[in-house]
């Protein structure tokens, strides 16, 4: 955990399965809830733009406006996040625009100069502004608050019938409210005391919020989702990891402070890294970063996948690379197909793939093995907390498959279209090389005896290391007590740069 960059990933077996981001920016906005103004409405797409104070636009499908006329359509979003409520980011946008209900238009529903409360749904992605939704979520432990509807459901991960109908029967007592909520997972078995507890935390929390939107001028944010950290003791750690491990002092101690008010017995898992080496180089978690943002990806028998990113979708080519199998090809192409699956469904998750997918494995001749290839996909999917639909082998020898997108890919986050060659590729992003940057001087400086620090980099860099990233800098000269001299090298990659120690002035 950086100053300014806070990552949290999340270990299976000792490797990384999902890696999250936030950098203070706008790349992770679901969950914010906004006063907006409505700026345009489109009759002839059912859909409307809404100023929530970002530099592009949010929109909004006519499916997810409540004006207490869409009882259908709200029972439909609660089952949808009812499925997918063990996710990091609950909060799920409306129905698709294809599956509108069109007896109510958007134009009879909301007028341009309206003020409105909006939830982020999804973050902005590349030209598209964030899409949002009227239908409120608000998440805690052991409930999801949905104040726009009045439906109970229950988390399907809860299967016993008993437990189930006893936790309902639970939130029916006690709501006060004509409010709909969400029981998650981790409320199994849980004493009334401590879901009483919640709903009045989430009522005042949610009243609060209706105060702020009296008041706020439009545009301008209501609530902040809690920063990734914390997200990371909700989400993961309650409910599935074992132990998380933190690097920096403050953010232990607000994950203590957190779990203080909601879960006491979880405090001796959280544990302070007080090690030297930076923490995901402790536990070598960068080169499975760096592994996950290029094109190709080696298979340990010597095949490959490529992952290619277009505008309308994902492609995933399997080859067979140095791998020529032992027996005959059928068995060689199904083993490279097997091993590729695994890969793939890692690949996805870690990179946070989303939107439509198309797999191109080699051909198989049997359709026993091309079943055997579909059925392991679909197992190694279920670790998958985003929802994902797939669709057998064609006679193509392609799977088709979509996988929820609520966030920015891994890529999206970390790299930037590549000026070298138009647009056709990515580059490491300047503001990633800037971080990578300042997380190489902390190593290299432990041993430094010298009076200052020389970096070398690219111009482009050296310009924003002296312009909108300087506050790294600043923070690093505080920090190692040593004056960082950047200096411009016209041969050096964008990529590239050099930290030396100077030892005289």
């Amino acid at each position: 955990m950086a100053e300014h960059e806070t990552r949290v990933a999340l270990l299976e077996d000792g490797n990384i399965a999902e890696l999250f981001i936030e950098r203070g920016d706008v790349s992770d906005i679901a969950g914010n809830i906004y006063k907006g103004k409505v700026q345009r409405v489109l009759p002839g797409m059912q859909a409307a733009f809404v100023d929530i104070g970002l530099e592009q636009a949010a929109f909004i499908y006519v499916s997810d406006i409540n004006d207490g006329r869409y009882s259908k359509v709200e029972n439909f979003l609660i089952e949808k996040k009812e499925d997918e409520v063990d996710s990091l980011n609950i909060n799920s946008p409306g129905l698709s625009p294809s599956l509108i209900n069109y007896e109510y238009h958007i134009e009879e529903m909301i007028t341009e100069g309206q003020d409105i409360m909006v939830q982020a749904a999804k973050a902005p992605l590349g030209s598209k502004g964030a899409r949002v939704t009227t239908h409120i979520s608000l998440p805690g432990r052991f409930l999801v608050l949905v104040p726009t509807s009045d439906h109970i459901g229950i988390s399907r991960k809860i299967e016993d019938e008993t437990e189930r109908n006893r936790l309902k029967e639970i939130v029916e007592s006690l709501r006060r409210d004509n409010f709909g909520y969400i029981v998650r997972t981790a409320a199994e078995d849980v004493q009334k005391e401590k879901i009483a507890y919640e709903m009045g935390f989430l009522k005042n929390l949610w009243d609060n919020i209706q105060n702020k939107y009296q008041t706020a001028p439009a545009p301008s944010l209501l609530h902040k989702e809690v920063t990734i950290s914390l997200r990371a003791v909700r989400d993961l750690l309650l409910n599935e990891a074992e132990k998380l491990i933190i690097d920096s002092r403050s953010g232990y101690e607000s994950i203590l402070s957190f779990l203080d008010s909601f879960v006491p017995s979880l405090k001796d898992s959280v544990e302070f890294y007080e090690g030297l080496e930076p923490i995901f180089d402790a536990y070598n978690l960068e080169g499975d970063i760096s592994r996950a943002l290029t094109k190709k990806v080696w298979l340990k028998s010597g095949g490959y996948i490529v992952i290619e990113h277009t505008e309308a979708l994902i492609a995933i080519d399997v080859n067979t690379g140095r791998f020529v199998g032992k027996y005959n090809l059928e068995e060689t192409i199904l083993k490279t197909n097997l091993e590729a699956v695994k890969e793939i469904a890692y690949q996805i998750r870690l990179r946070d793939i989303g939107g439509i997918i198309i797999i191109d494995f080699i051909d198989m001749k049997k359709k026993s093995n091309q079943e055997k290839v579909f059925n392991a996909l679909k197992q190694v999917l279920l670790k998958d907390k985003s929802k994902t639909h797939i669709l057998p082998i064609s006679e193509m020898g392609l799977i088709q498959m979509t996988r929820k997108r609520i966030r920015k890919s891994l890529t999206r986050i970390l790299c930037e279209p590549c000026f070298y060659c138009d647009g056709e590729g990515y580059l490491i992003s300047g503001q990633t090389i800037c971080y990578n940057i300042y997380r190489e001087i902390l190593r290299e400086s432990r041993d430094m005896m010298g009076v200052k620090v020389s970096l070398r980099v690219n111009p482009a860099i050296a310009e924003l290391l002296h312009g909108e990233e300087n506050h790294l800098i600043v923070s690093l000269e505080r920090i190692i007590g040593k004056q960082i001299v950047i200096y411009p090298n016209s041969q050096l990659h964008m990529e590239e740069f050099d930290v030396l120690e100077m030892l005289k002035d």
